[in-house]
């Protein structure tokens, strides 16, 4: 008996790997996220499977539905929005799996944050603006932020932030960033990234509003967003000597 970790993706049934999908299909018990996961995933639950919608319990009774499938020999998808690896509330569920001494594994998804550059159709990381994605977000009632991890600390790098569960404090965020970015700084919300409903506004610190979504949005921030005001990378310049495109008589890497 196995619990399989499977990242949902941001949304969009088809944006989840083949090897979640094939574990999906393979489970009899799954455990979702009902609040964020689409319903169209559990489509691809065997005939029969025991599905249980996550969302109105506690951790507590997670891990009893968890423990009875082990009880009968039962594998378990058990399915989280976005990616496992940030704000899935994973951790708390592998130490105690770990406790109980239930093997689990971990199926990576496809991030919001990749999600809502997709939707924006943009790299985050050009040449000369940004080469760093930073994924944070204000303080919450479920976790506090450490005390060196602040919106202006990042700021100060100029990276590109992606910055998750906070639209609802979209003020606080504008006057935190707006000394290092600059009022004319783009931004970005993306709302519901890849679901059908997506929705997408562009604006600058300046003048950027929420327009009345207070949840499910990712806010983007940084002068990559632009798209312009960068030189190409020399990754593809004719005269760039690289193991698989040797240039000049006495290439670096020789075929």
């Amino acid at each position: 008996m196995t619990v399989h970790f499977i990242g949902a993706g941001p949304g969009a049934p088809d944006l989840i790997t083949l090897r979640g999908r094939d574990l999906i299909a393979a489970c009899p018990v799954c455990l979702y996220a009902g609040s964020l996961v689409p319903a169209a995933l559990l489509s691809h639950c065997p005939p029969g499977a025991r599905i249980v919608n996550t969302a109105p319990l506690s951790l507590d009774r997670i891990m009893e539905e968890i423990a009875a499938a082990h009880a009968a020999g039962q594998d378990v998808a058990r399915l989280h929005s976005g990616d496992l690896s940030v704000w899935s509330a994973m951790g708390e569920q592998i130490r105690r799996l770990r406790a109980l001494d239930i093997p689990f594994d971990v199926t990576p998804g496809v991030p919001s944050f990749a999600a809502a550059a997709a939707a924006l159709q943009t790299e985050l990381t050009l040449p000369g603006l940004a080469q760093s994605v930073v994924l944070t977000r204000t303080p919450g009632r479920a976790s506090s932020m450490p005390g060196g991890e602040t919106l202006a600390a990042f700021a100060a790098t100029g990276a590109t932030l992606a910055i998750h569960l906070s639209i609802h404090a979209l003020e606080q965020v504008v006057a935190d960033l707006t000394p290092h970015y600059g009022p004319d700084c783009p931004v970005a919300v993306v709302w519901r990234a890849s679901w059908p409903d997506q929705r997408v506004i562009r604006a600058t610190l300046a003048t950027v509003d929420a327009q009345g979504i207070d949840r499910t949005a990712l806010i983007l921030v940084g002068p990559a967003l632009a798209g312009e005001g960068f030189e190409d990378s020399r990754l593809y310049a004719a005269d760039y000597d690289r193991r698989y495109r040797p240039v000049g008589d006495a290439p670096r890497f020789p075929e």
